[in-house]
């Protein structure tokens, strides 16, 4: 069903804006492309406020983006919106959203005088690579609050799935230490397979709830991706940040120790490489991982730039991209791979999603290699920090009796432990210090 709205987190954080701030900031709305952005907007405009203008600069004629070249004069803005847009503006209680704000700098400059007028609430949404690149020559307001919205996360598919119980339950099991049991835990596990196929992009998930198809679930996701390919070569028209993109899957696949961006883009001096990095991440379109060299409490302190892994944002666009060799995926790929019983080495998405759940999460994604000879390095794949200590998680999707480079770094660095962790695909358990949880537990370390 088109135009189908879903419950998101990110609603609860709007709410606090508008009553913490109470007008004295606009609020940006950052994420990649078709996060939801504009939807919740408005959503929220229509539920939270007495009225509320939409003004998209993609779809306005030139006289609206026209009006914010001179803002000496609010009152014939105001009024000229809302003959334009035959709707009454009530001071403090009507908010005005400005949708794919890039298209028009000059109204976000303007943000600064209108937020100082205090009459109405500001919401602006808007493609983060746009942005950057087309106000780099006007004055950035600083009475913005900017929050960033990502992809559904796995509680808001479930939402979407119509499934309230399990997210709740999976908290209180972890929190006391109990194992779902065999029949549960597969079933939660294949509840977390469909949503690494599907993803948290609200296009994709209306396609899924429309059509129970995951070919027609892969050919929006395709979509998607083709957007972002757009968008990188705003960034860099030359291909490096799309190249950088595609690539991500072939490079989790080799289990590199850091992302090898020579084969991929050839040499770049490292000034260059650093922004190209920097803006890719800043579009939230992909996760990265810094390298640590000394893990401990303040992780970015030891922040290796030139090592780093990249995770693509959303994992259900991840596997189209990793399964991109035809035009369609065909559904009894994704059907195998829902099933579990596709012959790939899938450990690289488990590392995706968990990254992905991660972030989401709240945290900033570190990791830490440590070598073992001259030939061989151990990994730990994500690093958190958690009341001045630190918490080493490995991610395994087979094999898990073994978890040497967990137990190593645990030896190695045994004062500054508090909990290891071991996601992967079988059910809650402990093992001495260590443990081990499964994947869909991932956001509650």
């Amino acid at each position: 069903m088109e135009g189908r709205l879903f419950k998101r987190k990110f609603y609860e954080k709007m709410l606090a804006w508008k009553r913490d701030k109470d007008g004295s900031t606009a609020l940006l709305i950052k994420g990649a492309r078709r996060v939801g952005k504009s939807t919740i907007a408005e959503e929220f405009a229509k539920n939270e406020y007495e009225s509320y203008i939409l003004v998209d600069f993609t779809k306005v004629g030139p006289e609206i983006p026209a009006l914010f070249n001179d803002v000496s004069d609010l009152d014939r803005i105001f009024m000229a919106l809302q003959f334009y847009f035959n709707v009454t503006l009530i001071p403090r209680k009507s908010v005005i959203i400005l949708d794919e704000i890039q298209e028009c700098p000059k109204a976000r400059q303007a943000i600064k005088e209108l937020v100082g007028d205090h009459r109405y609430d500001y919401i602006e949404t808007g493609s983060l690579i746009s942005i950057k690149r087309k106000t780099q020559n006007i004055r950035i307001p600083s009475e913005e609050t900017r929050l960033t919205m990502y992809p559904m996360d796995y509680e808001e598919f479930r939402w979407a799935m119509g499934d309230e119980t399990t997210v709740p339950l999976l908290a209180r099991a972890f929190a006391a230490g109990h194992p779902l049991g065999d029949a549960a835990h597969r079933k939660v596990m294949r509840d977390l397979r469909l949503y690494m196929l599907v993803g948290g992009m609200p296009q994709a998930v209306n396609t899924y709830l429309d059509t129970q198809n995951l070919s027609l679930v892969d050919a929006s996701k395709r979509e998607i991706l083709e957007l972002y390919n757009d968008d990188f070569y705003k960034i860099d028209p030359s291909g490096k940040a799309a190249s950088l993109f595609k690539a991500i899957p072939a490079q989790l696949y080799k289990n590199a120790y850091r992302y090898q961006t020579t084969p991929v883009i050839g040499e770049v001096e490292n000034a260059a490489l650093f922004t190209l990095l920097h803006e890719m991440e800043e579009s939230k379109t992909v996760n990265i991982a810094h390298h640590v060299d000394d893990p401990n409490v303040g992780l970015p302190m030891t922040d290796n730039l030139g090592n780093f892994k990249m995770y693509v944002g959303d994992t259900g666009l991840f596997v189209t991209l990793a399964f991109a060799d035809k035009e369609v995926t065909e559904n009894v790929i994704y059907q195998k791979l829902l099933s579990d019983k596709l012959s790939a080495n899938l450990g690289y998405v488990y590392e995706n999603i968990t990254a992905q759940i991660l972030t989401a999460a709240g945290n900033k994604l570190f990791y830490h290699t440590f070598p073992d000879d001259s030939r061989h390095f151990y990994e730990i794949d994500f690093i958190l920090s958690r009341a001045q200590k630190i918490c080493p998680i490995e991610v395994k999707s087979s094999g898990y009796n073994t978890h040497k480079s967990l137990d190593l770094f645990c030896k190695k660095y045994s004062d500054r432990i508090r909990t290891p962790y071991l996601l992967y695909t079988k059910d809650l358990r402990k093992d001495g210090p260590l443990t081990m949880a499964p994947v869909y537990m991932a956001g509650l370390l």
